[in-house]
C-alpha cells in the first residue's frame, strides 16, 4: 500500500523535518530514488539521535549537581 503525499508530508513534520528536508524527499519520491530518500530519513534519524545524546548529558549535569547540593 502506498502512502498519499499529504500523509508522508504529515508525517515528515511530525518527526521534526524541516521545509527544505520534506522538499528533497519528495523530490526523491518523484524520481523514484528509493536508496536516497532512506538516506535522507536515516540522516534525519541520526540528527534526532545525536540531540538526544545532548539532552541526556545536559540532565545527567543537572542531576549531579541536584545530588551535590543535597
Amino acid at each position: 500500500m502506498d502512502i498519499s503525499e499529504e500523509m508522508l508530508i504529515t508525517n515528515l513534520k511530525d518527526a521534526g523535518c524541516d521545509d527544505k528536508t520534506i522538499a528533497a524527499f519528495l523530490h526523491y519520491r518523484q524520481m523514484n530514488e528509493q536508496a536516497k530518500q532512506m538516506d535522507l530519513l536515516k540522516k534525519h534519524r541520526y540528527s534526532l539521535l545525536d540531540k538526544i545524546h545532548e539532552d541526556q548529558k545536559a540532565i545527567d549535569c543537572l542531576d549531579y549537581l541536584l545530588y551535590k547540593l543535597k
